[in-house]
């Protein structure tokens, strides 16, 4: 899950401190009684939290990025044995005309019985629109400014130790659709959907999952394969399949170390809207990439990730290093080796939330078509 960090400002007062007479007036007053509340939180670690806190966030599609979020931590019956839940909502905009209000939630039930994993978006968000197909150029994108919906929703039942069945819901909504032709270069065919769509999926996914911590895993396997359908007439104007396959392993490398590494791979068939074909790029998977700078209606991507959580010589920073690769392909049997793209990057962290071992990144990401920065809370997978 995407996370939204806390401003920047605390991740300042952490690591430099205030030790002057004015610095010790700020942190006796409210608003230093609060900051400190957040960078050296004190709470046990079987307690709930709820944070409250102004947000900073910077990605190549956003910019810089300000907001308010709220986030709840919490264990089931407030049990340590059991798995982290995390509920968060947050307001954000842009200085690119993008706002809009986001909900994620991962809550594990008492001793697993009950898993439910989703997100929802309600937000007005201009993207770059680079066109459909593993070799799109790059050099002058359209505008897509739209209204947006996405109501994401697994309700997932234990069936056996760390594995889980359950339906799945998938709602998207693309209203008020504005396409901005480039100024130089051709004008791009409108795509399917472009005018506006919603479609409603349904299916059913299996997960195995015996991590702990979700928002920053040192050790365990996360796999799941759903598949999703839409119907035309039905809450959809278009009838497609959907086949996600997915797994995430976590390696603990000595004290600190974990080796992380992610393979993905989404597979549609059908009429397919624009906005929800296959996208290569983003803060999470193939980061240094622009979201969406590649689509279409076959992904297949990996990547791999060192992190020291924290440094030998700090008790909050630590750093990364990370790699991937990815193509798109319109077809199962269309992908191919020159159409592979490849990114890698580094990051510093912060550890923010001591007792839930929460950390700040600041990543930058490498392409051949250069360079992006990302600042969020919690790992990218």
């Amino acid at each position: 899950m995407k996370k939204r960090n806390p401003f920047f400002f605390l991740f300042l007062y952490g690591i430099l401190g205030l030790s002057t007479a004015k610095a010790q007036g700020f942190k006796n007053g409210w608003v230093g009684r609060y900051v400190n509340s957040i960078i050296n939180d004190t709470t046990s670690a079987e307690k709930s939290t709820l944070t409250v806190y102004p947000t900073f966030a910077s990605a190549p599609e956003t910019g810089v990025e300000l907001g308010a979020s709220i986030l709840k931590l919490f264990y089931a019956k407030g049990d340590t044995l059991n798995r982290l839940s995390e509920m968060q909502a947050f307001t954000f905009f842009t200085f690119k005309g993008q706002y809009g209000i986001v909900l994620d939630n991962a809550i594990y039930g008492d001793q697993d019985k009950w898993f439910f994993l989703g997100e929802t978006k309600i937000q007005k968000f201009p993207l770059s629109y680079y066109g459909i197909g593993p070799n799109t150029a790059g050099d002058h994108p359209a505008v897509v400014d739209a209204f947006q919906v996405l109501f994401k929703q697994r309700v997932l039942r234990r069936i056996k130790k760390n594995l889980f069945v359950g339906p799945e819901l998938d709602y998207q909504l693309l209203s008020g659709v504005n396409f901005e032709q480039p100024e130089e270069g051709s004008p791009y065919p409108i795509p399917v959907g472009g005018d506006g769509t919603q479609n409603l999926g349904f299916g059913l996914g299996l997960v195995y999952d015996n991590r702990h911590n979700v928002l920053n895993v040192r050790e365990g396997l996360f796999a799941e394969l759903a598949y999703l359908k839409t119907f035309s007439g039905f809450v959809s104007d278009y009838s497609f399949g959907t086949v996600n396959m997915e797994v995430r392993s976590f390696h603990k490398i000595a004290k600190n170390n974990v080796l992380a590494w992610q393979v993905k791979g989404q597979f549609l068939h059908g009429e397919v809207p624009f906005n929800q074909l296959t996208m290569l790029g983003g803060d999470r998977l193939m980061r240094g990439y622009y979201l969406g700078r590649y689509r279409d209606r076959n992904l297949i991507a990996v990547q791999a990730e060192y992190r020291m959580l924290p440094f030998g010589f700090s008790k909050r920073l630590g750093a990364s290093v990370f790699a991937s690769a990815g193509a798109v392909s319109p077809t199962l049997g269309g992908f191919q080796m020159r159409n592979v793209r490849v990114a890698g990057g580094v990051g510093l962290r912060y550890l923010l939330f001591p007792k839930k071992d929460i950390y700040i990144r600041f990543d930058v990401g490498f392409t051949r078509e250069g360079a992006n920065f990302y600042i969020f809370n919690g790992e990218a997978f």
